[in-house]
This record gives C-alpha cells, structure tokens and sequence, in this order.
C-alpha cells in the first residue's frame, strides 16, 4: 500500500487528483497526515474524506514515514530572504516548513508533487524559484519541472500552474512536458475552428459541457442588475454578454459603469468620450503611469476632436463618472461591485477560477443571465459530481478558486505510473505483466 501526506490540503484537490489516478490502477494507498490552517477548509476536507486536518504547519514537528509527498504551498515574499540572507535560505516563507519537516524526517518520501502559480516561477526576477529549486537538490531530490494548462486536460478552464514533480535520488520520469495551451478564451475558440487543440491528449471541454440544465433562482441576476444589463447592450440580445467583462479602466471586450447608467444615464456622446479617455489615457506621450493618468482639456482635446466637449466633461464631472483635479480629469473606477464581474462564453473556456471573484462569475443560459453556481465552480476545477462541498456558498466559492484542476494531477500521476516511477515501481510492473 502506498502512504502519502496532504500539505497545505485546503479541501483536498491534490489528493483527490492522486487518488483518482490510484483508483484506476487498482493501487492501494492511505492518506496518513494532512495539514490545513483554514477551519472552513477543514470541514470541507472532513465532508469529503472523513478525517479532519491537522492545523498550523509550523506547529508539526514531525511526519509519518510516507510513499508520496503533496503540496500546494502558498508563494510567500522571499524579500526577508533576499535582503538579509542574500537568498541563502527560505526561512521565513512556507516552503521552509517543507524543507524543515523533511530535514527531521527520518526517511524521506520517494516522490513529491508541489503545486503553485505561475508567477512563482519569475517572482523576484526568478530568484525565488531557484532558491527553491537549490533548496530541493540539496535535499536530496531530482525536479522536473512543468507549466501547465488546467484546458488541455478535460477542464474548460484557463489555469496555467507550475506543478515541480520530485523524485528522490533522480530525474523524475515525466514525459509530460510543459505546454500552455490557448492564452485566453479567444484564442481557445480559434484553435477549436482551425482543428488546432495544441498538444492536448484528452478531449477539450467548453463551459457548455460543465453548465446545470436548472439552478436555483438565488443564482438569477436581480432585476435592478438585469436592467443595467439591458441598457448597456440594447438593442443586442443578452447572449451579446458571453465573453463580456465588466470593468471601468479597460477597453476592448468591456462594459462600462456608464454603458450601464449606474451613475445615471450617459447619452451616446458621453460614453464615447468616457471610452475615448480610457482607451488614450494609457499612451506613453501622456506620461509614463501605466493607469489613471489625469489628463487636461488640451489633452483630451488631442484626441476627442468634437463640439461641446467642455460642456460634456462637466456633464460627466457631475454624474461622478469623472473627476476633475487641479484642471485634470480623471475616471472614477471603481472596483465594479456587480453582481457578476465577467460572463463567460459557453462555447470556450472560463478565465482562471480565484478565490476573490469565483462568485461573481456569470453565464447566459437561456436568454437568462446569472452567477454560475458552487457546483458549476467545481466542475471547472474538474472535480467529480460526488465531492462535496461546502453547504455555505461563500465558503465553498472561495475554497475552489484557491483549489487545484483536478484532472491536472491525475494526468501527472497516471504518467508517472506508467512510467513506473518510484514509488510505482512494483504496481506499474504489476498492471504490465
């Protein structure tokens, strides 16, 4: 029987991931510690798998003897590092629990999985990853590394994450290799016409194959919202909205606060002026800031050739959709507090699932809109309809955007089976004879 622990577990996707693979195989295996700080995810975790989580990590002084290791460690500053050790070690960072944890151990697991984003790989100019990286051989371990793309693995999502397979004594027999699949949903639905799905061995899914055919009515946007809704797309149909964010300092694929009257209607002049400030504001000639450049009249004016501008700036002043400052003017961007920030395309993939906005997420299903349910949520993490989640929808929401694709980890784990890597050595010889 294979032994694994579950670090950093929140509501057990890496185990869930593993497991799976295990499953299909016929190979044994026994979680014998896991550890989550997070008592809402620990709960989810005991729904699930009947056991509940140890807390703090740096309050464990020590592991039982395992098989395998997972991780989906958080990517903490190495600033205390970098500056006062020159990045001689990782103490202050929650990798360092890892690496203390292991250095105690008396015998250390065979193979780890550690999960994170993909920031973490060019954090702090790449300084980091290689601390980490130098820290991990100097324990002994071999690492391949991969970049990853939660879409071409069965998951309508775009979730690219750096997933560093560790073998113990050697190179880690991988033949995964990285690839980051499609940048975003629009080019996901190019490759899909061109026949073009990358190197992809599983069959792409859309946000289509993931939607219930009928959701409570707590999921339906309210009327109030609705209406804005309406205003901003008239006279197109509500399907308009796939694809469609909502946000104030973007151009392109966007609905605006004043497209949308929250602040009181905008006549066609006025948003054209309100969208010509945001797409100019942004050019270097007018400064260096990369967002909220103020901009004067002669500015505007360089750009915004039309009559009564003047008047159709105090107009705008006065709505609270600009502000004017010391003769400059301003958009007021607020964070957009609707109750759906992006509206997916069913017929592509969602945008990375995060735990800050998994709630506000939105779908047009029937001419209707509204939010995408916790079930829903789960399904673009490739998590199986019999896991469980929270019964708080707030709870579980953010848990899943902080969750891993589960699809993801079995694809890595199934590859290492039949590769017969160490610790699968016997039970890969055993599904080949």
């Amino acid at each position: 029987m294979l032994t694994f622990v579950d670090l950093f577990a929140g509501i057990g996707g890496i185990r869930k991931g593993l497991e799976i693979a295990l499953d299909e195989r016929g190979i044994r295996s026994q979680c014998v510690f896991s550890s989550e700080i997070n008592p809402k995810a620990q709960e989810t975790y005991r729904l699930n798998y009947g056991e509940i989580p140890q807390g703090d990590i740096r309050l464990i002084d020590s592991l039982p003897n395992h098989d395998i290791l997972l991780a989906g460690f958080p990517c903490q500053s190495f600033s205390y590092a970098g500056k006062q050790q020159g990045f001689a070690d990782t103490r202050g960072t929650l990798f360092f629990e890892i690496e203390r944890l292991l250095n105690a151990a008396k015998s250390k697991p065979r193979l780890m999985l550690l999960e994170n984003v993909r920031g973490f790989t060019t954090h702090d100019k790449g300084r980091t990853f290689a601390t980490v990286m130098a820290k991990l051989k100097d324990l002994g371990y071999e690492v391949t590394a991969v970049l990853l793309n939660s879409s071409n693995f069965g998951v309508p999502q775009n979730r690219v994450r750096i997933y560093l397979v560790c073998s113990l004594g050697h190179k880690p027999n991988l033949s995964i290799r990285s690839d980051l699949g499609a940048a975003d949903s629009h080019k996901f639905k190019q490759a899909a016409l061109q026949g073009n799905f990358f190197s992809a061995e599983v069959p792409h899914r859309c946000v289509a194959d993931i939607l219930e055919p009928i959701v409570d009515e707590k999921y339906v946007c309210s009327p109030k919202f609705v209406s804005q809704l309406f205003e901003a797309i008239t006279p197109k149909g509500f399907e308009f909205l796939h694809g469609v964010r909502l946000i104030d300092h973007r151009g392109g694929n966007s609905i605006h606060s004043w497209d949308m009257g929250k602040n009181g209607h905008c006549s066609s002049t006025e948003k054209s002026l309100m969208d010509a400030i945001i797409s100019n504001r942004r050019k270097k000639h007018f400064g260096i800031d990369k967002d909220g450049k103020k901009l004067t009249l002669e500015q505007i004016q360089s750009f915004w050739d039309q009559p009564e501008l003047e008047k159709t700036l105090d107009s705008l002043v006065s709505k609270g959709y600009l502000k004017q400052e010391d003769g400059k003017f301003n958009p007021i961007c607020g964070n957009m507090s609707f109750e759906v920030f992006k509206f997916l395309d069913p017929s592509s993939i969602s945008i990375t699932v995060v735990s800050s906005d998994a709630n506000r997420l939105g779908v047009v299903q029937n001419g209707v809109p509204r939010r995408i349910t916790p079930r829903e949520c789960a399904r673009l993490q490739g998590f199986p309809d019999d896991f469980v989640l929270h019964p708080n929808d707030t709870f579980a929401y953010h848990q899943l955007g902080n969750s891993v694709a589960v699809p993801v980890i079995s694809a890595i784990f199934r590859d290492l089976i039949v590769s017969a890597e160490q610790p699968f050595t016997h039970s890969a010889t055993q599904i080949a004879a």
